[in-house]
């Protein structure tokens, strides 16, 4: 087939899909920190204290723990569309009832639920990429899905922060019309998707007949390749070792990505701020990081290179973790916090490309879920570690420390991966560059 085929086949399958994954993570993130501006409100009015908020605020991830790999399974069944849409209906949902919480019980109950509702999104979209796209391409259709975190931050934040300012709207507080508005997009988009989704290549009908029959036998020519080195059945997607260490490698990241969402508001609050001034200086670290995020990706595949590419990334964002606990000024810390979201957003699409190097088929779906489910316990650890020590110390400083030794720990854990991955990474690489 030509090179022509191929480049106008990837680029209408990257239009189609690309779009709605990453409004459906937009939406998906911003119902899970946006509790980080609604407890500017919402922690004096239902006096919760800021080691019951982190614990609250990080009880999310256990919902998600529990419920992943059956979900991911459940979808590489049913298939995406007819799993994805409910999964978000029944999210708004949750989300959108938050903004009944009474005081801590109430506050744990909902965020447990709103975890278990949103386990169905993420791994099922990376799964889901997998059946699209080549290996050599998706670390960076990975970074523009991811892309929809530090976008979500950017708009998300200015939006939360005028929303709390409809304080008394109705005789209703400003972090309920929060939750609930922000709820809406996901009732939504869940009746979209069960229209416009489709779940494989075999069945879309918008790519025409040649460029249908190039994109399903790539795949599969792909996936009989790995087959001679790489493990497709369930039970070694939940206990090969490298899912396992990939897992403590994601634990790391997922801390400090939700330190940001849940805790970042609030430490730039401690400056005196305003809350719009608050929200707009929140979304500039992660505006930063949305163009250093795809380049990283880019070059980590025309290098066909991801090990480097994920511990440099958690290096710099350990260094601004850091350098935030020690900043004594409003710009040190957004300074800080620019680098912090660079090296986690960065690393995560080169991270989650090492998976596809050694899984596929349904061993795939549970490594990725496993994956997901380990990892973003670091999410739980993280927020509430950062309100303990907060509690306990009246500073954020040693809570920022913690997550960057947990970073740390994650490069460390990738150069011990590293020797495992490679060469089937560079046999999957020449075997569909050669195809196309």
């Amino acid at each position: 087939m030509t090179d022509a085929l191929a480049t106008r086949t990837l680029r209408k399958i990257s239009w189609r899909i690309v779009p709605l994954i990453m409004f459906l993570y937009f939406i998906a993130y911003i119902d899970r920190v946006n509790v980080g501006f609604a407890a500017l409100q919402m922690n004096r009015e239902l006096g919760l204290s800021p080691a019951v908020f982190g614990f609250g605020a990080g009880i999310f991830f256990w919902g998600y723990f529990l419920f992943e790999v059956p979900s991911n399974l459940i979808l590489d069944r049913l298939g995406a569309r007819l799993w994805i849409a409910p999964v978000m209906v029944v999210w708004g949902i949750f989300s959108a009832a938050t903004a009944l919480a009474q005081g801590a019980t109430s506050f744990y109950v909902l965020r447990f639920l709103l975890g278990a509702a949103e386990a169905g999104l993420f791994p099922g979209v990376i799964l889901y990429l997998s059946y699209w796209f080549p290996a050599r391409r998706r670390a960076a259709v990975t970074s523009l899905f991811m892309a929809a975190v530090p976008i979500s931050v950017v708009l998300g934040s200015p939006i939360s922060s005028a929303i709390l300012t409809m304080h008394g709207f109705g005789g209703i507080s400003g972090w309920k019309w929060l939750f609930m508005l922000e709820a809406l997009p996901a009732v939504v988009m869940g009746v979209v998707v069960l229209f416009t989704m489709t779940d494989r290549p075999e069945q879309a009908t918008w790519l025409t007949p040649d460029e249908r029959a190039w994109l399903v036998a790539m795949l599969e020519s792909e996936r009989k390749a790995q087959s001679a080195y790489s493990h497709t059945s369930v039970w070694r997607g939940l206990a090969d070792w490298r899912v396992l260490t990939l897992s403590l490698v994601y634990f790391g990241t997922s801390a400090g990505l939700y330190t940001l969402g849940i805790w970042a508001p609030q430490i730039i609050k401690s400056f005196g701020l305003s809350t719009m001034t608050v929200g707009y200086l929140n979304s500039i670290p992660p505006a930063v990081a949305i163009g250093a995020m795809y380049l990283w990706a880019w070059h980590s595949d025309r290098r066909n290179e991801r090990t480097w590419h994920v511990v440099v990334a958690c290096i710099a964002a350990a260094v601004g973790l850091a350098l935030a606990g020690i900043s004594a000024s409003v710009v040190a810390v957004v300074a800080a916090l620019v680098l912090v979201n660079v090296g986690i957003t960065s690393a995560k699409p080169p991270l989650w490309s090492m998976l596809t190097m050694f899984l596929s088929g349904p061993a795939a779906a549970t490594g990725i879920a496993t994956i997901n489910s380990i990892g973003n316990l670091g999410g739980f650890v993280g927020p509430a570690m950062i309100g303990w020590i907060k509690a306990a110390t009246g500073s954020f400083a040693g809570g920022l420390y913690f997550v960057a030794g947990l970073l740390i720990v994650s490069a460390a854990l990738t150069l011990v991966l590293a020797r495992s991955v490679t060469r089937p990474a560079a046999v999957v690489v020449a075997q569909s560059t050669a195809q196309s």
